[in-house]
């Protein structure tokens, strides 16, 4: 039986690593997953890749790219989350786009998710008032939809808040995802604003790529959320990013596991 989301906040602060699936192929993507649990994470974000991926920057871009070209569709994906969940039980959510569910169908869908044990979703292109589209179907095989809040969310912060499930993904910055020297955003407020309405866990992402970055951010949320910095190692090593992978992940997690 896979862990839910909820598990991963249950001891502290999470570390919460992302890693595209298929890139450079499903069979490494397995082992740095694998890597990454034995190295402290908490729950993994897994990315299905899409063509048209508008929330993330270049270097997500471009694993998205490499991994469609080495063949990687969704229901490999799914085979190699089955494969996973014979040697993990750690939390594991998708990443990915509307259209790439829409397009293998929502029921369908949210059932291989429950098959597999992937125990929750997070789409940046669906809008909080079309969330409803898909939130019923998830729900009925208990995948649940992790909502993002943004600095532009502003007096919708409260409303997006009240009603989400799993945890919130707080986005630390403007723009697409990416590796940045410095975050301005007075997350200190839209995290006092969160828990006014709920104590769902928030966890914020969007460039952290440093141990004093995610132990900053960890320190007025529930965890950190580390993507690029990630991807970024997997489009220098390879199929050979594993030890890399998993010594960065080790520091991270210690970083926020120490608060």
């Amino acid at each position: 039986m896979s862990k839910k989301i909820a598990d991963a906040f249950r001891n502290g602060k999470a570390f919460i690593p992302f890693i595209t699936a298929g890139d450079p192929d499903l069979a490494s993507t397995e082992r740095f997953v694998l890597a990454m649990a034995e190295a402290g994470a908490d729950l993994i974000e897994i990315g299905i890749p899409f063509s048209d991926p508008i929330a993330e920057g270049v270097v997500i871009q471009e694993a998205d790219i490499r991994a469609l070209r080495s063949g990687t569709t969704t229901e490999k994906v799914f085979e190699m989350v089955k494969s996973l969940r014979q040697k993990t039980d750690i939390p594991l959510v998708f990443m990915t786009y509307l259209n790439i569910v829409f397009y293998y169908g929502y029921d369908q869908f949210f059932t291989r998710c429950a098959e597999v044990g992937i125990s929750g979703i997070i789409i940046p292109d669906l809008p909080y008032e079309e969330k409803n589209e898909c939130a019923g179907i998830a729900a009925e095989h208990q995948v649940e939809i992790v909502s993002m809040i943004a600095p532009t969310s502003r007096e919708r912060i409260q409303t997006i808040a009240s009603d989400a499930e799993g945890f919130l993904y707080v986005v630390s910055s403007m723009g697409v995802t990416g590796v940045r020297q410095k975050i301005t955003t007075d997350l200190k407020t839209i995290i006092g604003q969160i828990r006014e309405v709920t104590s769902l866990p928030a966890a914020i992402g969007f460039g952290i790529s440093t141990p004093g970055q995610a132990s900053d951010m960890a320190a007025i949320s529930d965890g950190a959320i580390v993507g690029s910095a990630i991807v970024r190692l997997v489009a220098e090593y390879g199929r050979e990013a594993e030890d890399p992978v998993r010594e960065y992940v080790r520091q991270m997690a210690g970083a926020v596991h120490a608060l």
